[in-house]
Formats: structure tokens, sequence, C-alpha cells
């Protein structure tokens, strides 16, 4: 198994009521059934280690064009508003990371549980 789902597991199972699925090399993190991260290893034979979320504002396009070597559109899931972010490009920025993954989560979790994280 890949290091980098360890740290991105601690990030997902931090919000309240995540999960954590594991289909190896991948892995899915739901809330109350409803994805809000996915943990992608050469995911369809890409090469590829990122991470998938919701994007914000459902603006997945936005972000791959501000920084395409680093995220782009998954297949499947970027036509329903989510974006990858690679972990495979060198030094990763888990704070960068617990941002997305975050504002993936809010936008699915219930919101009893999105007031939780918001505070």
């Amino acid at each position: 198994m890949d290091a980098r789902l360890e740290p991105l597991t601690a990030i997902c199972l931090e919000l309240p009521e995540a999960e954590r699925t594991v289909r190896e090399p991948n892995a899915q993190f739901t809330v109350r059934r409803r994805t809000f991260a996915y943990f992608l290893d050469d995911h369809h034979g890409d090469g590829i280690v990122a991470v998938a979320c919701k994007a914000p504002d459902s603006h997945p396009q936005a972000l791959v064009d501000t920084d395409p070597g680093r995220f782009y559109l998954p297949d499947y899931l970027g036509p329903r508003g989510w974006v990858a972010l690679r972990l495979d490009q060198g030094e990763v920025d888990w704070e960068e990371v617990a941002g997305l993954v975050t504002g993936s989560y809010l936008q699915v979790a219930p919101k009893k549980l999105a007031a939780q994280v918001l505070g």
C-alpha cells in the first residue's frame, strides 16, 4: 500500500463520522454513505497517485487551469464536478490536501456534521 494513503487517511478520518473503505490500491472516504474523497493509485492504469475531491464551487476546470501540472479531471468523476490533486509530483502540501478534502466533505456531509467542522 502506498505510504501517502496514511496521512490522507488521518486527514479524512478527523472529520465527523468519516469512514474509509480500501479497495487496494485505491481507497474511498465517505460520510453517511456519501463519498467526499478518493485515493487513486494508478487508476485505470494512468500511473498517477492522487486524491480526488468535489471541487470548490463545483468548478474543477478552474483548478486545472491554475496548475495543470498538479490538478486534473479524473476519469468518470471530472464531469461530475470532481478534481484530482497529484500526490506524486514532489513534496506534498498536506495542508492544501486537508483544505480540498474538508471543502469536499462540507459539500456532501449533513448540515449538522458540517456545522461541527465549521465550528
